[in-house]
Order: C-alpha cells, then sequence, then structure tokens
C-alpha cells in the first residue's frame, strides 16, 4: 500500500513540530526488482563483488592504501556542475528526509518507516524545533532585568570561532561536535561549511530585519532566508541537475488574463498524496543517490592556507608516508586547510580558468575515497565499508522495482541497454541513464523523478513562497541593502552564491 493514499493523521498536523512524515511510493504496484539466480543470503556479497569490479573508478584498492589523486583521471570524470553543487545536495537531502534504519534489518513494511524530516524545504536541518525547544544553538543576551544574568536570544544563531584564526566555526561542545540542527551536517568539512553559512546569514538577514523596525526578526529572517533557499533549490540547483523541459513541465509559473500568478504541478501522475506530502522511496532510496557518483577524491580549498594542494575527502593511509595529512571528513572543529574559499566551488567570478572546480559525472563510477566508510574501515569484506553495494542491498531491502519497470508504468522511454551482469535496480538504472549522455545531468528518467518530487514538496508545503505569496522574487525581497551590485552582476538568477555573499563567509579568499 502507499501511505500517499492512506488515512489522514489529525493529530500530526503540517505545521505540528511533532509532525514528521512517512514514506510511501509512486509506483506501489510494480513488482520489486531481485537480482535474478542470486539467494538471499548471497545478496551482500554479489553486490559487494560487482560494486568493487565495476563501479569504483580504479579497482584493486586496498585498505590502508594511499588514494592517488590523479589529474588526467579528474579531468576524464569531470562534468560541468560545480563541485560546490554536491554537498549542497547533500545540505537539501538532510533538510528533507532521515531514515535511521540500519542496513541488514529485513522489514515486512518498509513503508511504515518514519521520515524523522518534515519533508518539506523548510530549513529544519537548520532551524531544528526552534529557539524555544533548541535554546542551546542561540546567542546569549544580557537579562533586561538582571544585567549579570545571561539569557537566551530567540533571534540569532550562535557561533563558533577557530581558536588563533579570524575564521568562523560551528559552535561546538568540549569534544568538538557541533551544536546544531541536523548532526549529519557535520560530516564533512564543506557541508559543515555550508551549514555554516546558512546560520551566518540569518544573523544577517536578523540585522535587517531589525534595522527595518520588522516586530519579530527572527522570524522575518527565516522567512526571507526559508524562500530565498527555496527558489535556489528549484531554479538552480534542479535546473543544473535534470532535463530542462521536464523542469519547466514539473512546476509551471502560470499568469493568468487577470495578471494573477499561479504556480501549478505538471507531473502530479507521477507524484501526488492525498493529505500531506510524504517522501518516495524511489526518490530516497534511488533516484536523490545520483549525488555519491559526483563526490571526488579530494579538492582544492583556498589559496591563503592551502595554495592549490589538494586535500583528500578522506584519508585512506594508515601508515607510512601520508598518514598525518589533513582531509576533509568532519565531526571536528574547522581547520584553516579545510577553509572552503566558495569561489573555488561556485561560480562566483573567479578569472581563473580552472576555477570552479567541478563535480565527477553523473555516471556509474564511484571515487575511490568512498570504498571503505563507516566503522568496520579496514575490513574489505564488510558491505559497510562499500557505498555502492549498500545503496543496492537497499534498494532490494526496500522492495523496490526494477529501472525499466519504473520508467514504462511513468512513461519514460527506456534508453539504457544492461549487460546480463549489471543490475536493473532502480539507482544504478539512474546513473547508468545520465552515464549514457555524458554525465552532464540526470537522464529522463531519473529527472522525471526529482523534479516531480522537489516540485510536489515545494507546492505541498502550506508556508512555500509558491504557496503565501506566488509573485514573490529574491529580486522583490532583496533588491537593496543585502548584496552590491557587483555581486548582483555575479549572480543574476539568485542562485545559492547569494546566500553565501549574505553569509559573508570567505568567498575569493580567506
Amino acid at each position: 500500500m502507499s501511505h500517499a493514499k492512506g488515512p489522514a493523521r489529525p493529530a500530526f498536523a503540517p505545521r505540528s513540530k511533532l509532525y514528521k512524515g512517512r514514506f510511501g511510493r509512486i509506483c506501489p504496484g510494480l513488482t520489486p526488482w531481485v537480482p535474478p539466480g542470486v539467494p538471499p543470503e548471497q545478496i551482500e556479497a554479489h553486490f559487494v563483488a560487482f560494486a568493487n569490479e565495476h563501479m569504483t573508478e580504479r579497482p584493486g584498492m586496498s585498505p590502508g592504501e594511499a588514494i592517488e589523486i590523479d589529474d588526467e583521471l579528474e579531468a576524464e570524470f569531470s562534468s560541468g556542475i560545480p563541485a560546490g553543487y554536491t554537498y549542497f545536495g547533500q545540505f537539501v537531502d538532510h533538510d528533507i528526509t532521515f531514515d535511521p534504519t540500519p542496513l541488514g534489518v529485513e522489514l515486512t513494511d518498509p513503508e511504515g518507516l518514519d521520515n524523522f524530516r518534515t519533508p518539506r524545504l523548510d530549513l529544519d536541518c537548520v532551524y531544528g524545533s526552534g529557539p524555544h525547544d533548541q535554546p542551546y544553538m542561540y546567542e546569549l543576551t544580557e537579562d533586561p532585568n538582571d544585567p549579570s544574568r545571561k539569557v537566551p536570544n530567540s533571534e540569532r544563531f550562535l557561533i563558533g570561532s577557530i581558536e588563533g584564526q579570524p575564521l568562523a566555526d560551528l559552535p561546538r561542545n568540549p569534544n568538538g561536535r557541533a551544536i546544531i540542527g541536523d548532526m549529519r551536517n557535520d560530516e564533512n568539512a564543506i557541508v559543515s561549511q555550508i551549514q555554516l553559512a546558512f546560520l551566518t546569514a540569518h544573523n544577517a538577514l536578523v540585522d535587517r530585519a531589525i534595522a527595518a523596525g520588522k516586530a519579530n526578526p527572527f522570524m522575518e529572517a527565516r522567512r526571507v532566508l526559508t524562500w530565498l533557499y527555496q527558489h535556489c533549490v528549484w531554479e538552480d540547483f534542479v535546473r543544473r541537475i535534470c532535463i530542462d523541459e521536464v523542469v519547466d513541465t514539473a512546476l509551471q509559473k502560470d499568469k493568468g488574463k487577470d495578471g494573477r500568478v499561479q504556480w501549478q504541478l505538471g507531473l502530479k501522475d507521477v507524484y501526488n498524496w492525498e493529505y500531506n506530502p510524504f517522501m518516495p522511496l524511489e526518490f530516497s532510496v534511488a533516484a536523490y543517490r545520483f549525488g555519491h557518483s559526483m563526490v571526488r577524491n579530494g579538492y582544492q580549498t583556498n589559496f591563503t592556507h592551502n595554495q592549490l594542494e589538494r586535500v583528500a575527502l578522506f584519508n585512506n593511509t594508515t601508515s607510512g608516508p601520508g598518514a598525518d595529512e589533513p582531509d576533509l571528513r568532519g565531526f571536528g572543529p574547522r581547520k584553516p586547510v579545510t577553509t572552503v574559499q566558495w569561489d573555488w566551488f561556485f561560480d562566483m567570478g573567479n578569472e581563473a580558468d580552472f576555477f570552479p572546480q567541478m563535480a565527477r559525472k553523473i555516471d556509474t563510477k564511484l571515487a575511490n575515497a568512498l570504498l571503505f566508510l563507516g566503522e568496520d574501515d579496514g575490513d574489505p569484506a564488510s558491505v559497510a565499508n562499500k557505498l555502492a553495494a549498500r545503496n543496492l542491498i537497499r534498494g532490494v531491502m526496500m522492495e523496490l522495482p526494477s529501472g525499466p519497470d519504473v520508467a514504462a508504468k511513468l512513461n519514460v522511454p527506456v534508453t539504457v541497454n544492461l549487460s546480463e551482469e549489471e543490475p536493473a535496480a532502480l539507482w544504478y538504472y539512474i546513473l547508468k541513464e545520465a552515464e549514457g549522455q555524458g554525465g552532464a545531468r540526470l537522464g529522463r528518467l531519473g529527472s522525471t523523478i526529482v523534479c516531480a518530487v522537489f516540485a510536489g514538496l515545494l507546492k505541498g508545503d502550506p508556508k512555500a513562497y509558491v504557496n503565501v505569496d506566488p509573485g514573490w522574487s529574491p529580486e522583490k525581497e532583496l533588491a537593496s541593502g543585502m548584496l552590491t551590485d557587483g555581486d548582483k552582476q555575479d549572480n543574476p538568477d539568485w542562485g545559492l552564491q547569494a546566500i553565501l555573499r549574505i553569509s559573508g563567509q570567505p568567498v575569493s579568499g580567506v
């Protein structure tokens, strides 16, 4: 069954802080796919072997072996999408979905899973449950009745710093763990600095609201930042990764003869719901995991502290030369060498022809840096160490249909020819489809699922700008006072770069 058609749950109103959402399906009637001829007890070993041989850029690596960042290989796998969008996509994922179910648990009703995030683009990964329930995320100020006492300020986020450096960081506890709305946004240095940019952008918008005499500066800043974020997701991120005509079909801005503007859904046959938006398994377990193939082995971070050297995403070396080299893994204080210079990751006016760095192509190959992940590092037989295998296994565990079956159901042309040894798993099929057109963006099926879901999440949120103020635009909201004319010229479409500019985080130097 699909929770899209389930009964109303009045105790969980759309805006209740208790509302989390559910997982469901967009193709509930299709037969689950399993690898043919493989006994259930051998599925993990089957996918680990396939991933090791066919889904890595350089097969045959061993735990503890240094990952080489080869310039020619980096160029071969390079897309035309700036590398920062890989991690913005991760940030967005953390905003709309969280499934803590451990791999390997047998589920009789995958649709019965709770999504421990609101299925909305509402920045709950930033704001958490708000300043009253989580006051420790906010600044302290003097108690007006007792100047010697500090009380939580319900307007501005608390911002940390790096000892001995004029650099901001996420606020952290004595163990170095970030004090933020979603701990996953500290799992690597790049996404943690995107989180930081949203915190400091909110604070800048609070200052703007105070200067404008707004009655509730916190809520005003939250509204502006959330709407600008929603605009960035749809008009900047989704348009970069999906086919244009699918984007234009999925969410249409129509102006009637009377001059009124309304937003209309164009793919309701793909993703629809009766009461509240749900999180489709075909999206969260398959289509949206295309970002795993965009991850690079390492990145050039900033000129001031690292010049043009690449910093490894994960330092896999366990001994010998290179074992002490820094990497970009998170859950610890920001370092000068891992500080992101944003014009090396996004189009922000850098004149060098090799910046911004580009993400990897969307294809069936994953960077070697993703081979050895998890608590079982060093065990080549552990499925927890193979991201590609984990994705394939989870698709089977969640009873997803095959890629060709979903394409047929959604009336999307089947353009992928799979060999006998290749899995027809939906996630793999979507990567293969993108690979077939050069890896520059998702193919038709991947674009259809991703666009339908994001459009539905926007239109299904009663507080999204497309519903509250259909004629809203960033230009009208932020026409003056936040960005210079030069900034606006760099960002004519008000993409994610606008939020980074507003945040005051380092753009062209650190």
